[in-house]
C-alpha cells in the first residue's frame, strides 16, 4: 500500500481517536494489500449502535482524501473490542 495512504490511515484514526476517545479508542492492527484491519475498544461495544462507531473513521478518512469501504466488522472472542476492515476505496 501506498505510504500516502498509510500515512492517511494514521491521521483519520489520531482524528479519531482525539474525538472519539474513551467511548471508543482506534488502534491500526494491520496494513496489507488492500485491507485495513483496525481494532475498536471501549464501553461503545456495550450499547446500540456498535456499527455507527466503527463506520466513523470512514467518515473521518473521507474528510482527508481517502475513501474506504467498510468490508466486515468482526466481534471477537471478547466482548469488549470489535476488528472494522476496510478497503482503500479512492485516494484522492
Amino acid at each position: 500500500m501506498k505510504p500516502e495512504i498509510k500515512r492517511k490511515v494514521n491521521e483519520a484514526v489520531l482524528f479519531y481517536n482525539r474525538y472519539r476517545s474513551p467511548e471508543s479508542t482506534a488502534t491500526i492492527i494491520k496494513i496489507e494489500d488492500e485491507l485495513i484491519h483496525i481494532k475498536f475498544t471501549g464501553p461503545f461495544t456495550s450499547t446500540c449502535g456498535i456499527n455507527d462507531w466503527v463506520e466513523d473513521l470512514r467518515y473521518l478518512a473521507e474528510d482527508l482524501g481517502l475513501k474506504l469501504e467498510l468490508v466486515e466488522i468482526r466481534e471477537e472472542e471478547k466482548p469488549d473490542y470489535r476488528i472494522g476492515v476496510f478497503r482503500v476505496v479512492e485516494d484522492g
